[in-house]
Parts: structure tokens; C-alpha cells; sequence
């Protein structure tokens, strides 16, 4: 265990031992072991193993061994027994926003109240407005709280997170005491799905900043406000965190809050082995008490070079070799959405699509795309009302009739999201799908298949002739689905054998597949194209999401079908074709 790790340890030691009326001075030395731990510029590691753990002020014996036993082992014999010593019910209400273990141990002990649900009920009655230092407003308040509590425990879609975070920013940028201004977290990290928001602010003037953050439009709870740190929740249960920092300090605490924990551990230890501490306040000699002889960073960049590395995008911090690269000076050429020029995977009303073959190809243009194509469902997909093999020839003649008007700039390709059956062949005539540019095969049904008949499915369809690319590989929906079980490291080797794209999914629910099997898959030559399914026109601002997959996964515009020219684009397709007609001879 790290000590951040360790210092969460001593807090809920302390919690716990709130609730069961332990004595308040043994209390604190746990908060204030948690606090020490947390600021300790020294190596905790080297502390523990040449036993000077104990010469640091604040830690008595006890804590010493109970660290000690943490970071060496990861477990507490003593946390545990404690744990095991409160009712479960009573940890749980821990969870309700503003509900302390004062509170909770009073409740306890003067009502019974021994669950969430016991403690919705005694509210309901009005037992808890009874208790001293209650009153009604605290018992509406925890009423609140236990309504809101599934909610405020989910994670929520990157999407869905920028929209609420785009403004705030904005809002903090242009306050006049703000000198810098960030989002943080895995926000700015672009993972899939973000816990919560975190906002940091360089400013000498906090106050006013604070009062317009907990102030905003569609704030639903202020659930901390302080001098330098406030929380608010919104009606969506997302929570928004703010720190105001002297402006001296912004990049380190940028840095350190944007995270991930594995890439802070990394970087720390890159500055104890040039006897130097990295902390969120700044980056000094290990040895000096304070930061007077702190080194200076502007930005990012130079802080990546005060330690001798090339910048490090925030997508790529996750502890996952960014900091050998970075050394190497070999850190990627990262995808630039600028560099995409159109997509494909995308339906109109001949399926389940809400805009016509006209109005897609309208919003593409206005987009400035060379092209775009469409991918309908097949007959398979009868919920969405698949195309049968008659349909799609009608919807080629179609397009192919729109190209030739010239009323659009951007060209359409012809394509279909063929079913992978429940044996791997596609659900179309192979003479039909000759006829196409190209075929996005995907699974829609019989998805509770072994792994290994998964993979074999998919590999069947790779293997046809006419799969151009492989849809939504896992078939996830994020915080709704898991995704199928397939050995993904056998698919990518069968879709670069077969000169078959594996596209990422940008619809913010899918982002299939993966950004963390995206490096490898590359390295071995996996080419993927960024297709939004977009079922409305407004669905290809979807592209983004995809872009930040890609970008976590390393890739740049060389590893992106879709950042090739129109004229590269039809080329492709009709090698692809040419081979499917010598191959039916």
C-alpha cells in the first residue's frame, strides 16, 4: 500500500471508532497519522524498511506498527476486527452526504436506528427532528440525502460529464481573480466513464471564486464550502470539486490532481531518485523543510522537464509506460480530430436512423467531411428494422443516385451492418454484399456464447471475404452491459491477417473497442476507424468520444482508416472488392 492508500486506512479506522463511542483523543491520532501521512515528504518505504518510521513527530508506537503492517502486507489484522465490530447498517449510512459519525452513533443509540431504511423510517416519523441537536431541517436534510444516495454513488459517462464541465470551466475562466484555470481528474484524462469532476484554480483571491462556484445554475446541494475547497452536487448526482491554489503552484496541483494515482507514484519516485519531492504544492530538494528553493514551472511541459521527460498528454497518464516512453523521447503523435475525414457505421430511417439518407449526408457536409457511409442493419436485426438483401440494392441505387445528382460536396459510401449470426456467417446473400463499398459485421444476438465459441464466431465472420471491418467488439454498454466474453488478443490477430478494420465504436455508451488493447493491437499493425452509429445527424459530434479512445490508446492519424483522403478511401475498397471477386473466381 502507498500512503495515500494507507492514510484512507487511518481515516475510517477513525470513523469507525467514532461510531462506537471510542475515546476522542485516540480518534484524533488517527486523523492527524492520516493528515502526517499525507503531507510526509519522505519515502515511506524507505522510512519502514530502515526503521525510522518512528522518528517522524506525530507517530506513536501504535501507529507505527499499524503502517508498518499496511505497507508491507496491504492488510490490517486490527482494521478488520474493528470493521467486523460495527453493523454493517451503520457503515452504510455513511454514505447519506452530510452524515458524520456523530450523528449516526447518536441515532443509533437514542433511536435504534441500526440501517439506511430504519433511518428513512424513523425521519418519516419524525423521531429524528425529536433528537437533541437535530430539528427538522437536519431530518429533511438526511431524507434528501438517502434519496439521492443511489444516484450520487454512479459513475457517468465522459459525455455526459464534459457537457456539465464545459460551462464550468468557462465560468472560472472568466472570473477576473482567476489567473489559470483546469478541469482535472479522469475528466482530463478523457477514461470512459468519470466518478466525479474536479476544477483547479490558480487565484490569490479565492473568495470570490468560491461564492460563484457553489452559486452556479443547476447546483442542487453545496456540500462543502471552504476557503481554498468547495463541492456542490447537481440534479444528475454529479459531483463537482473545486481547489484554489496560489498561482505559483497551479501546474503542480494541475498535475497531481489530474492524476492517475499509478502515474503520480511513477513520477514521485522519478523525483526522490534526482533527490528531489513532488508533491501537489510544488517540486523541491528532498531535504529542504520548506519550498523556498522550489523548483519553478510555467505549464506542464516544463514540469515534465524539470524531471527530464518529453510532456506526457493528460490521455496517456495512467501508469502504462508513459514514463519510459517520455524518457526515450518516443511519446506518440496523438490523433488530432481535425484529422478525420469522414466516417462510417451510420444509419438513416431505412433502419432504425432518425434522418434521412439526404439529411445525414447534409450534416456531414456541414461538418466538412469528404465522405461518410451508411451502415443500416440487416435482416437480422428485425427490432430495428433490418434491411433484407432486396433493400439494401434499393438503398445502393439510392445512393449512388444522390452521388450522381452532385447536390451534395461529400461523397456517400454504400455499406450495411451485416448480423454475425449465431455461427459466425453474415446474415446477407454474399452476391449483395458484393455489390456494397463496404460491410461493417457485428453481433446483435446470441450474445451469452462461451468465449470460446465467441471468438470463434467472430473469427468466422473476419474470415468472410466481404467483412470490411468489425463492429462493437465486445457488444458493451457502459454502466448498463458487460460486454461479451472474447479473447480479444486472437481477434486482433485474425483481423490484421484478413485485412479487416476493428472500428472504435464513438458512441459514448460503446467506445468498443477498448483504448487499453488499442497500443498493442497497433504495434502489431491493427488499423481501426472511428465510426460514431450515429442514428440522428447530431450523433456524428459522437467522433470525439471516439477520438479520445484513440488517443488513449496511443494512436495516431497513421493508425486511423478514416484519415485517409477520399481518393485513398474508395482505393481501399475496391482492392478489398477485387480480391472478393478473384476469390469467387
Amino acid at each position: 500500500m502507498n500512503k495515500s492508500d494507507i492514510a484512507d486506512v487511518l481515516n475510517e479506522i477513525a470513523t469507525l471508532l467514532e461510531i462506537k463511542g471510542e475515546n476522542p483523543f485516540k480518534i484524533r491520532a488517527y486523523q492527524n497519522g492520516a493528515r502526517k501521512l499525507e503531507t510526509l515528504e519522505e519515502d515511506l518505504g524507505q522510512l519502514v524498511s530502515e526503521g525510522k518510521l518512528k522518528e517522524v513527530a506525530g507517530f506513536g508506537d501504535a501507529l507505527v506498527q499499524k503502517i508498518t503492517e499496511l505497507h508491507e502486507t496491504g492488510k490490517l489484522e486490527f482494521f478488520e476486527k474493528l470493521k467486523a465490530s460495527v453493523e454493517p447498517g451503520l457503515v452504510s449510512m455513511l454514505e447519506i452526504p452530510g452524515l458524520g459519525a456523530k450523528k449516526i452513533k447518536a441515532m443509533h443509540k437514542e433511536l435504534g436506528v441500526d440501517s439506511i431504511d430504519a433511518l428513512k423510517a424513523a425521519c418519516e416519523r419524525g423521531d429524528v427532528a425529536g433528537l437533541k441537536g437535530f430539528g427538522k431541517k437536519t431530518e429533511e436534510k438526511i431524507l434528501l440525502g438517502i434519496e439521492n444516495r443511489a444516484a450520487y454513488g454512479k459513475r457517468h459517462l465522459w459525455w455526459d460529464a464534459y457537457e456539465v464541465a464545459k460551462p464550468i470551466l468557462a465560468g472560472l475562466q472568466a472570473l477576473p481573480q482567476v489567473v489559470s484555470a483546469s478541469h482535472a481528474g479522469s475528466l482530463r484524462r478523457k477514461r470512459e466513464t468519470v466518478g466525479d469532476l474536479d476544477f483547479i484554480v490558480g487565484s490569490d483571491d479565492p473568495k470570490p471564486i468560491m461564492d460563484w462556484f457553489v452559486a452556479q445554475e443547476g447546483v442542487k446541494e453545496v456540500t462543502a464550502q471552504g476557503e481554498t475547497k468547495s463541492s456542490v452536487r447537481f440534479e444528475s448526482g454529479l459531483q463537482a470539486d473545486l481547489r484554489v491554489v496560489p498561482p505559483g503552484q497551479f501546474t503542480f496541483a494541475q498535475h497531481h490532481f489530474t492524476g492517475s494515482k499509478d502515474h503520480n507514484v511513477s513520477m514521485r519516485q522519478r523525483a526522490l531518485a534526482r533527490g528531489l519531492s513532488l508533491s501537489e504544492w510544488g517540486l523541491k530538494p528532498v531535504d529542504d523543510e520548506d519550498f523556498s528553493n522550489s523548483k519553478v514551472a510555467s505549464n506542464e511541459e516544463e514540469l515534465f522537464a524539470l524531471l527530464d521527460l518529453e510532456y506526457i498528454p493528460p490521455e496517456l497518464r495512467e501508469g502504462a509506460g508513459e514514463l519510459e516512453a517520455a524518457e526515450k523521447r518516443k511519446m506518440p503523435n496523438l490523433l488530432e480530430e481535425s484529422s478525420i475525414r469522414g466516417v462510417f457505421h451510420n444509419h438513416t430511417t431505412a433502419s432504425d436512423g432518425r434522418c434521412s439518407l439526404e439529411e445525414m449526408t447534409e450534416a456531414a457536409q456541414s461538418k466538412g467531411w469528404e465522405y461518410w457511409g451508411t451502415a443500416d442493419h440487416s435482416k437480422a436485426s428485425f427490432q430495428a428494422n433490418g434491411l433484407d438483401d432486396e433493400r439494401v440494392l434499393r438503398q445502393i441505387e439510392a445512393i449512388e443516385a444522390l452521388n450522381a445528382s452532385k447536390q451534395f460536396s461529400t461523397y456517400v459510401f454504400a455499406g450495411v451492418e451485416c448480423d454475425i449470426l449465431g455461427d459466425g456467417a453474415l446474415d446477407l446473400e454474399e452476391s449483395t454484399l458484393m455489390q456494397l463499398d463496404y460491410v461493417v459485421a457485428s453481433v446483435h444476438i446470441s450474445m451469452t456464447q462461451t468465449e470460446d465459441e465467441m471468438t470463434k464466431r467472430l473469427i468466422r465472420a473476419i474470415e468472410h471475404p466481404a467483412t470490411t471491418m468489425l463492429g462493437h467488439l465486445t457488444g458493451r454498454i457502459l454502466l448498463r452491459r458487460e460486454g461479451y466474453k472474447v479473447d480479444v488478443s486472437k481477434i486482433v490477430d485474425a483481423a490484421i491477417a484478413n485485412d479487416v478494420i476493428i472500428e472504435i465504436n464513438a458512441n459514448p455508451r460503446r467506445l468498443d473497442m477498448d483504448w487499453r488493447f488499442w497500443r498493442r493491437a497497433a504495434e502489431k499493425g491493427l488499423l481501426t476507424s472511428i465510426n460514431p452509429d450515429a442514428h440522428r445527424a447530431e450523433h456524428f459530434d459522437f467522433v470525439s468520444a471516439g477520438v479520445n479512445t484513440a488517443r488513449k490508446g496511443w494512436l495516431g492519424e497513421v493508425n486511423v482508416f478514416n484519415t485517409g483522403s477520399l481518393e485513398e478511401i474508395r482505393k481501399a475498397f475496391a482492392k478489398k472488392r477485387t480480391g472478393l471477386k478473384r476469390l469467387q473466381g
